[in-house]
């Protein structure tokens, strides 16, 4: 094994604690009764599961192909592309497939590196910004939140508020400054950084005022279909909450992803869900078992159909290069 590989397992080994940790004190002290207790009351609604993450997720690659209108990039690869990285996040540690996606696949899309940067940096923004907003409705709904929590929500609307604004309406005026600022420096590496961050603003302005608040919509709709699909599955199996309960596992369980944890977020994402549940009338033992359900799906349908487009994709073009062995040729950081 080579020092490289060392060190790559020695950064994701505090994920894996943090994964551990959480997981041991969501499901402390539950019994293997309550896991047997779980039943499908209304089978129906798997119909509705289904349904609804086919609905949501073709959303979010509708989203990812309207950000790069701009180079013509077709949906169909867009989506592939997305998918597959969601894929990779989930298996893989340290977030590779976004670097994957930035890397790696930015021919695909007949866009340059910077190009998917900046659509990722906008992305993550939007999901930010509607979940902390969701989430700050919820809440109001059920038992009172922490002073901590409230105010850890309301600073992460408060920051992909701004960050949307100075993307949106700040591009063209940040460009000169930028350029300005960085003039003063003669370093090689900042020249680098500035031709990046240069390109990943126009990229940014190019979808305009209209374009991003369309982005805004198209984010609350996605993101109100994984709701639907909380509710189909609390109705799938009995879950004893009120209305309102999956909606904030949704926000809650979600905006978990920004703790630093295992590949797929395990850990982080049941205890925010059991959390938000209990808050709504469910019980520690269904919340908690309906948190791990639901990631559960999540994991699965979501590697499932991202890994399959990706063989596709490799079958199609008659490539045989190993995925680890692509991964390895990732760059460290920004070129």
């Amino acid at each position: 094994m080579t020092r490289e590989h060392r060190l790559s397992l020695l950064k994701t080994l505090p994920g894996l604690l943090i994964s551990a940790f959480f997981l041991w004190y969501t499901f402390r002290g539950f019994k293997a009764s309550d896991f047997r207790n779980i039943h499908l009351e209304a089978p129906a609604w798997i119909a509705g599961i289904v349904c609804f993450s086919v609905a949501g997720y073709t959303v979010r690659c509708y989203r990812s192909w309207r950000m790069l209108r701009s180079v013509k990039a077709r949906f169909k690869d867009c989506a592939r592309v997305f998918l597959t990285s969601l894929a990779a996040n989930n298996i893989l540690p340290l977030r590779i497939g976004d670097v994957m996606r930035i890397f790696t696949y930015a021919g695909d899309l007949n866009a340059t590196p910077s190009i998917i940067l900046s659509t990722v940096i906008l992305e993550k923004l939007l999901d930010v910004f509607t979940l902390a907003i969701l989430f700050s409705i919820t809440m109001h709904f059920g038992k009172s939140v922490s002073p901590k929590l409230q105010m850890a929500t309301e600073a992460g609307i408060a920051v992909s508020t701004v960050g949307l604004l100075v993307l949106v309406f700040g591009a063209r005026t940040l460009e000169p400054t930028l350029k300005r600022l960085f003039a003063r420096t003669k370093n090689e590496k900042f020249a680098k950084v500035e031709h990046w961050v240069l390109l990943a603003l126009d990229c940014i302005r190019q979808n305009g005022v209209l374009g991003t608040l369309w982005l805004v919509v198209c984010s609350f709709v996605a993101w109100g279909f994984e709701g639907l699909l909380y509710v189909s599955a609390a109705k799938l199996v009995g879950l004893q909450t009120d209305a309102v309960g999956p909606w904030q596992a949704v926000a809650q369980a979600n905006l978990s992803f920004l703790i630093p944890s295992s590949p797929g977020g395990i850990g982080p994402f049941e205890a925010a869900c059991k959390d938000a549940l209990v808050r709504h009338g469910a019980s520690m033992a269904s919340g908690g078992i309906f948190g791990l359900l639901i990631h559960a799906w999540l994991l699965v349908s979501i590697t499932a159909v991202g890994g399959g487009m990706f063989l596709v994709h490799r079958l199609h073009l008659a490539r045989r290069k190993p995925l680890l062995e692509e991964i390895e040729t990732l760059p460290v950081g920004l070129p």
